[in-house]
């Protein structure tokens, strides 16, 4: 009895809730509730006639999350269909058979004292293709706000159909004894990028290889050779990078990846991300962040 109750205001928090499915051979939302702060908008289509894929938008009334709003989606693609979804949100997705989502985001950018949470859950089988992107900014620049918000959590489990667990990541800044400009110091966006599945190996692939390239090119700054001419504490903290990237692997004969980022502006960001997700403009029809 308590589960089913558990289980019912589950269903009664969601603010949003999508299906997609394949109708005359084409991926169509056939489900789309939505109810306040949350508005979809499903367009009719984005990019190339030939490339068979949904775009969902999503709006918040004013603009912006604001304090007590909680955003709660659903969604799920059906065997074979391709999905973009561009919010960040407290999201449980299953991805079908040869499916693709994309969740491409704009970064969270959290005001000052902001207290901000989410969890994403994708339920995702083998052949399933994924990509996510999950970031932070350090704030409104233009109000003199940096880092100053006082929590920040961001959750991330990618899920086998059979519960099996892949990748279970969460990100978590606090304010404490400390604060989190003190320990971000000159940097000023966070930024994770997911991959899973077969139509994203050849990104997968490409992106290790220049986050190694990239890496090996800017440390070398750093090595003992090159900081002997550093002369003061002050210079040498100048002298950090100004973006920091790594790449690892997950699940199964390492057929997922991650790339962590930190950066010192949020265009140097997106000029990564416009240039490593170019090639999915085949799969979803525009080039992600163009």
């Amino acid at each position: 009895m308590c589960l089913l109750c558990e289980r019912e205001r589950e269903r009664e928090m969601v603010t949003g809730s999508l299906v997609v499915e394949k109708v005359g051979g084409r991926s169509t939302v056939t489900k789309c509730f939505s109810k306040y702060p949350l508005k979809f908008i499903v367009p009719g289509k984005v990019g190339s006639s030939e490339i068979d894929a949904v775009w969902i938008y999503t709006l918040s009334y004013g603009g912006g999350i604001v304090s007590g709003d909680s955003i709660s989606c659903e969604l799920t693609v059906a065997d074979g269909c391709s999905t973009v979804l561009t919010t960040q949100a407290s999201t449980k997705a299953r991805v079908g058979s040869n499916a693709l989502l994309a969740v491409i985001p704009d970064p969270v950018t959290c005001f000052s004292t902001a207290r901000y949470t989410q969890k994403q859950v994708f339920k995702v089988l083998y052949d399933s293709s994924l990509v996510i992107v999950d970031w932070i900014t350090s704030g409104r620049h233009e109000s003199g706000e940096r880092w100053d918000f006082d929590l920040y959590k961001s959750t991330n489990h990618i899920i086998l159909d059979n519960d099996e667990p892949l990748f279970l990541d969460t990100v978590l800044l606090e304010r404490g004894m400390s604060s989190i400009a003190e320990r971000m110091q000159d940097y000023q966006v966070m930024a994770m990028v997911i991959f899973w599945g077969p139509k994203m190996k050849h990104i997968q692939d490409q992106v290790q290889k220049d986050v190694k390239r990239m890496m090996s090119e800017r440390l070398q700054f750093l090595s003992p050779a090159s900081t002997r001419q550093i002369k003061t504490t002050s210079d040498h903290c100048s002298n950090r990078p100004n973006f920091l990237a790594s790449s690892s692997v997950f699940g199964p004969q390492g057929l997922g990846v991650v790339v962590r980022i930190a950066a010192k502006t949020t265009d140097s960001v997106y000029t990564f991300l416009q240039h490593q997700l170019a090639s999915m403009e085949q799969l979803i029809g525009v080039p992600p962040y163009h």
